[in-house]
């Protein structure tokens, strides 16, 4: 399991390899193990509702610990209450907690960690052998889904593939070329789909 482990990191001339080291140790890698972003997801992964974080300030046990994101997007911790989780970065999230965690406590030092990422599922529907909605562990291209779904039935028109997702009260169609994307030289077709999009086989 991956842990992605955001830490503030003040370099010092002197030690100049020393900072190097510790701003390679910024990010904790275990292996691309389920519940985990990978690199192509790591800076810029969206916490969202289910996943579960693990929040850790210095010398402070009685706020750290693990804690699941709410349907609703807030995480409840101790003298913080509720906190908005979904849709923050782990460092974005950190750097909340920061600031009000400071109303308590000077220059308090946390890191939030992502433990099990629960929140990315997309659907396959329509002409696909098994349609349904599927948890995701890591970044997922088109054609990776539709091997999840277990390929296309007989009749399905391969040509008219599109994706729905989400954009607030809207959803954007985003046509997929499936010859294209199945054949050489084709990869810029089969893009990374996101959380919340549904895969479409007419």
């Amino acid at each position: 399991m991956r842990k992605d482990v955001y830490r503030l990191a003040s370099p010092s001339l002197a030690h100049r390899g020393l900072c190097a080291m510790l701003l390679a140790l910024s990010f904790v890698t275990a292996g691309p193990a389920a519940g985990q972003p990978t690199d192509h997801e790591r800076d810029g992964y969206k916490i969202g509702p289910d996943d579960v974080l693990r929040i850790s300030v210095w010398k402070n046990e009685e706020i750290s610990r693990t804690v699941p994101v709410r349907p609703d997007g807030m995480i409840s911790l101790p003298l913080l209450n509720d906190v908005r989780a979904a849709g923050l970065t782990p460092v974005q999230l950190r750097d909340v907690l920061r600031q009000k965690l400071e109303e308590y406590e000077p220059s308090p030092e946390i890191s939030v960690t992502v433990m099990e990422v629960r929140s990315f599922k997309v659907s396959v529907l329509g002409e696909v052998i098994r349609p349904g909605r599927f948890e995701l562990r890591s970044s997922t291209t088109v054609l990776d889904a539709l091997a999840l779904a277990g390929g296309f039935k007989d009749f399905a028109a391969t040509s008219r593939i599109v994706i729905l997702r989400p954009e607030g009260k809207t959803t954007k169609r985003i046509p997929f070329n499936y010859k294209k994307a199945a054949t050489g030289g084709g990869e810029a077709e089969n893009f990374f789909l996101e959380p919340g999009d549904i895969v479409l086989v007419p």
